[in-house]
């Protein structure tokens, strides 16, 4: 979970920072991504807003965290693989999630529970068998350091 929220760091949407990453059966990283434009699009020249007409949205443009770290992947099977993911996967990412052959979501925060697409999500996970939690830890925060004396 780790990097995943690391990797969600790297998001430049101010209103929510997504990151997943997917790990093997070895407990390996073979994926990780966060909620952003596609490769060769701008962040600066499109929209990071989240009302208004849809094409003035950033709902138009954004790929998910999931989505991303599945696309990332390092050219290997993702079947049997678990992903971390900051937030429950929306409905979209579920569907490729599923049709990756990850087996497991391992989630933070399910702020969204309740919501059409939330529900949607665990209705689809749930019939293709892929196994979903909310991880409990007892760390609060994880604290990087770019330090040379701290090493």
């Amino acid at each position: 979970m780790g990097v995943a929220l690391l990797s969600a760091c790297r998001s430049k949407d101010p209103g929510t920072q997504v990151g997943a990453c997917i790990v093997n059966a070895q407990n390996r990283i073979v994926g990780a991504g966060y909620n952003g434009l596609p490769a060769g699009c701008n962040d600066d020249e499109f929209p990071w807003d989240k009302q208004g007409e849809f094409l003035d949205t950033k709902y138009a443009y954004v790929c998910h965290a999931e989505l991303n770290a599945i696309l990332n992947n390092i050219g290997i099977t993702l079947e049997g693989c678990r992903i971390y993911t900051a937030l429950f996967p929306c409905n979209e990412c579920a569907k490729a999630i599923i049709q990756s052959g990850i087996k497991e979501v391992i989630y933070l925060s399910d702020k969204y529970n309740g919501q059409d697409s939330a529900m949607a999500s665990r209705k689809m996970l749930e019939t293709a068998g892929v196994l979903c939690r909310k991880i409990i830890t007892t760390h609060l925060s994880l604290t990087l350091s770019f330090a040379e004396g701290d090493v």
